[in-house]
């Protein structure tokens, strides 16, 4: 009967955290809604700069001038959100975990919310200002440039989202070295195939243009560096505390 009810308890709490990470992201939507016109003008910027003189942007359906930017507000609201929701997941795990595991989750929680700002910051300060020029210099003669607002919007959340989630790479093999999956020194051993991934990854969550691809290939090796310098620091600290906790219960 405890089983059962600290089972329900257990949801209760997920809900109510889940509640709260929702209403958080509808909250900062509500705050940025007034804006929503002047965020995707600052949105599509980089590509309008990169537009022959005189071209401009167009609206293929009739209701996308209204939703796209409601969409890209949402969005942003959520990204704006991450830290919030990232505590509701902390607090609702924290109880169940060691203190070493304390100690290793809550700074990765933060360095994860960070590379994926990081992400998104670099794929609009620099893959934009090379890619979009790229694509347009290599329009065929003849054709007009005028983008849809709402393909553009799909296209630039599509880079967000593959830049955000691929600067994740040094949590993930920071957790896989602390757990003992790998080890930094098997990782070291496998980096040639490790460069051939991140170019093959480039290649499949980015748009079908070298630039994009190899932008994108080259923060993730480096990426993959620091993860496998960082991760063997992590385990050793691990091993050192192991070490230290099995002689203080042969002490005793």
């Amino acid at each position: 009967m405890s089983d059962a009810v600290t089972l329900i308890d257990h949801l209760v709490e997920l809900r109510n955290r889940l509640l709260k990470a929702v209403l958080s992201v509808l909250l900062i939507f509500l705050g940025l809604a007034y804006f929503a016109q002047d965020l995707y003008a600052l949105m599509s910027q980089p590509l309008i700069n990169a537009m022959p003189e005189g071209a401009q942007m167009i609206a293929t359906d009739v209701a996308s001038p209204f939703f796209a930017p409601f969409k890209l507000t949402l969005v942003l609201s959520f990204f704006i959100a991450i830290p919030y929701v990232l505590y509701q997941v902390w607090a609702f795990v924290a109880p169940g975990l060691y203190k070493n595991e304390k100690k290793l989750v809550a700074p990765l929680m933060l360095a994860s919310t960070f590379l994926f700002y990081a992400g998104i910051a670099f794929s609009y300060f620099v893959i934009f200002p090379l890619a979009f020029p790229f694509f347009i210099g290599v329009a065929p003669e003849g054709v007009v440039i005028s983008t849809d607002i709402n393909s553009y919007l799909n296209f630039v959340l599509k880079l967000f989202f593959a830049f955000g989630v691929s600067f994740q790479i040094p949590i993930a093999i920071i957790l896989l070295c602390w757990t003992g999956f790998t080890s930094a020194d098997s990782l070291r051993e496998k980096r040639p195939y490790v460069i051939v991934g991140v170019f093959v990854v480039g290649m499949l969550m980015t748009p079908p243009d070298p630039i994009s691809q190899t932008l994108l290939a080259l923060p993730m090796w480096l990426l993959f560096e620091l993860g496998v310098m960082i991760g063997g620091l992590y385990a050793s600290n691990r091993e050192d505390s192991e070490a230290d906790e099995e002689e203080k219960r042969i002490a005793k």
